[in-house]
């Protein structure tokens, strides 16, 4: 395996992309990317001047997983936004993730980045937090998530990443967004 730039000419990896992003949210967030038009314009998108865009290929070219991410002017370069993360899922639990993300570090660090930061949205009571009302005491729901169903917020945790807070019903009523970050710089 080895991490590349994803260029926009690489139209191989585009189409494989594209149906990766729709493959994998399809069971907890089948809205995100509901079909391949709307992966297709998200794949475009990670073209954009102040984005970094990044796949692991296998030795035959196949995309084994993407990731992505959106600097943000109001931070000036400081801090990055993961955006997106997916990998396919018989590569998934096998490293492919945990070395994007080790290389998307590097990236921002090479950009003068200092933090790397992600929602990771709970749309489907896949944690403790989803499906009741956070407030008032939206603290004390986050010192004591539980994850109920597989959500990804656990994986980040075991690459560095901190809750640093929630946005209660960011998706309508009890489907909040979890908040994490990262710093990668000083």
């Amino acid at each position: 395996m080895k991490i590349i730039d994803f260029l926009p000419d690489n139209e191989a990896a585009i189409r494989q992309c594209a149906a990766l992003l729709v493959d994998v949210f399809r069971e907890h967030h089948p809205n995100a990317w509901p079909d391949m038009d709307s992966a297709l314009q998200e794949v475009q998108e990670s073209f954009a001047e102040n984005r970094i865009s990044r796949i692991a290929v296998d030795g035959n070219g196949l995309v084994l997983g993407w990731i992505g991410a959106i600097g943000a002017e109001r931070y000036e370069g400081r801090a990055w936004e993961l955006h997106p993360l997916a990998v396919r899922p018989e590569r998934q639990r096998r490293g492919v993730g945990r070395a994007l993300v080790a290389d998307l570090e590097e990236q921002v660090r090479q950009r003068g980045g200092s933090s790397i930061w992600l929602g990771a949205d709970d749309e489907n009571n896949q944690t403790s937090l989803g499906g009741v009302d956070l407030y008032p005491n939206v603290l004390e729901h986050i010192a004591n998530i539980r994850n109920l169903n597989n959500h990804p917020y656990e994986f980040y945790q075991k690459v560095g990443f901190v809750i640093t807070g929630v946005i209660p019903d960011a998706n309508g009523f009890g489907k909040p967004d979890i908040i994490m970050a990262k710093r990668v710089g000083g």
